[in-house]
């Protein structure tokens, strides 16, 4: 399939960046939100990343311009129409994406492709609310996407070989690197990722080590970036919960168990980066 204008529902830091990279290689990208206020915020986002890349010599002031020239902004979900494929990239909650997927399905063409960026929820759940479970298909990119080179494009029960091929050679287009998972809760990603995130809470709420030493240890031992409550704390402490929750009701499996702390950091409102206070505090 040629893919040359997508949409990208979701306005928030994925689907900012899933936008970013769609224009930045080429394709026109119809840039959706329930809200205008939200697709502002959105099309600010991107500006600001593209602004830093001039500034920093990695692109041209031109060439900043061509690439949010490619993001037309629209509240109108019915112009998901004109795509070939649209890439779902909402808060991560089972209802509202099938909700979605639902109104998309109606909306589209039968050829239409409708991905979805989760991290965590299952592809064939998903796909298997609309009238075209071949072609629903999994995407997920890391955050910050405009960096990370990974997707995982992720195949549902009934997704077609054609869909697949075409999502896959897309994410190369994007500059991205795709690899093949199949669906499983978590996929591989967050299925590895988050029970270390979760084991490193419990360290600190067994007292094991302070959640500095606990960041030291994972950075200076293991050679991460981030310690892993830093990363939590990026991430968002609700985010991790919220697949904790996900990887433990999919298996069933005790060693999944979400920590107690990390429960109660997020009832409290201690969300990590963007509520200004997680296990770290933040300006």
């Amino acid at each position: 399939m040629n893919i040359q204008t997508i949409m990208v529902a979701g306005a928030g830091q994925m689907g900012s960046g899933i936008a970013q990279a769609a224009a930045a290689s080429g394709l026109h990208v119809l840039f959706h939100d329930i809200s205008s206020e939200f697709i502002q915020k959105g099309l600010a986002t991107i500006a600001k990343q593209l602004t830093r890349s001039v500034e920093k010599g990695k692109i041209t002031e031109e060439r900043k311009g061509e690439i949010l020239s490619r993001v037309r902004p629209t509240d109108r979900l019915e112009q998901a129409e004109l795509a070939e494929l649209v890439i779902e990239a909402i808060i991560e909650h089972m209802e509202l994406k099938t909700a979605l997927f639902q109104k998309l399905d109606t909306i589209c063409p039968a050829h239409v492709i409708l991905a979805s960026n989760t991290s965590s929820l299952p592809i064939t759940e998903i796909a298997a609310v609309t009238s075209r479970p071949s072609q629903v298909i999994g995407m997920h990119f890391m955050n910050p996407v405009p960096v990370m080179p990974l997707v995982e494009v992720i195949r549902g029960l009934e997704t077609s070989q054609e869909v697949f091929d075409s999502v896959y050679e897309l994410a190369k287009q994007m500059g991205k690197t795709p690899v093949e998972v199949n669906d499983f809760p978590g996929f591989v990603s967050n299925r590895i990722l988050m029970p270390m995130i979760n084991e490193a809470i419990f360290a600190v709420y067994e007292g094991v080590a302070s959640m500095e030493s606990v960041d030291q240890v994972m950075k200076l031992g293991m050679n991460h970036p981030m310690g892993p409550l830093e990363l939590a704390d990026f991430i968002g402490l609700d985010t991790c919960l919220s697949i904790m929750d996900i990887l433990y009701e999919g298996f069933k499996d005790p060693k999944y168990r979400p920590c107690p702390l990390l429960r109660k950091y997020v009832k409290a409102g201690r969300l990590g980066r963007k509520s200004g206070h997680g296990f770290y505090r933040y300006p």
